[in-house]
């Protein structure tokens, strides 16, 4: 008599279960989780990768040599004039184009239209949830940031506020020396070269690095074993 009475019950348990499965997916995901959001975010990150690695040598080319001579062009001049230049070769490329299409259609008496019709007609508003959502990303980064700057300043681990006074130490010789910049115009040149000759040379680097990795572990640990409240620390750690 218990066969039937469990054949009879089984119907709704496996409803239940299969009427479960599909609300998993939404369940599963983290509360205000932005899938468009997450989705743009790894397109531009692709996208950075792929011309800091040089993919696509045109386009990588056109970005490093435009910003390159922006930069080179702060350094000559003042940002106001830099603006102001760039602004009139713009206005001068459009303003010439749109006379010459005009010129043309006169001549040939077409009615093509507006030459930048297809770009004036685009959409580039930002809707108010695309700003809310690109304002939580940037919030959480800015959180972590100050985390970090309340973490070094108030001296919560002494080895990396000292780390930071060395090597804000060092940047006052590097001050001295090159302004803001030159160390943009050098950034950019490292960034458009360092990823290219680690990739190529990946082995031979990662063996140095290694190297020097361990060897200044080495040197902080000594200098960890000789301040007390740290050394107390890793005790405490250690024996918890």
């Amino acid at each position: 008599m218990a066969e039937p009475s469990a054949a009879t019950q089984s119907p709704s348990v496996s409803s239940s279960s299969s009427g479960a499965e599909p609300s998993a997916p939404g369940g599963g995901g983290s509360p205000g989780a932005s899938p468009a959001l997450e989705g743009k975010s790894c397109d531009s990150s692709c996208a950075v990768h792929d011309l800091i690695f040089w993919r696509d040598v045109k386009k990588t080319g056109v970005v490093f040599g435009t910003t390159l001579i922006v930069l080179l062009s702060l350094a000559a001049f003042s940002v106001i004039s830099v603006i102001s230049y760039l602004i009139l070769a713009l206005l001068t490329v459009t303003i010439s184009f749109r006379v010459y299409k005009s010129v043309i259609q006169a001549v040939q008496k077409s009615e093509e239209g507006h030459p930048f019709k297809v770009y004036l007609d685009v959409d580039i508003t930002l809707s108010s949830e695309a700003f809310h959502n690109y304002v939580n990303a940037a919030m959480v980064h800015v959180n972590k940031a100050l985390k970090l700057i309340i973490r070094l300043f108030l001296v919560e681990d002494l080895v990396d506020s000292l780390k930071l006074a060395v090597f804000m130490w060092l940047m006052t010789y590097v001050g001295a020396v090159f302004n803001g910049i030159t160390l943009l115009i050098l950034a950019e040149l490292l960034v458009f070269s360092v990823p290219v000759v680690y990739e190529k040379y990946k082995t031979q680097i990662d063996h140095y690095v290694g190297i020097a990795r361990k060897q200044t572990q080495a040197i902080v640990d000594k200098i960890q074993a000789k301040l007390p409240g740290i050394a107390k620390k890793k005790a405490e750690k250690k024996a918890e």
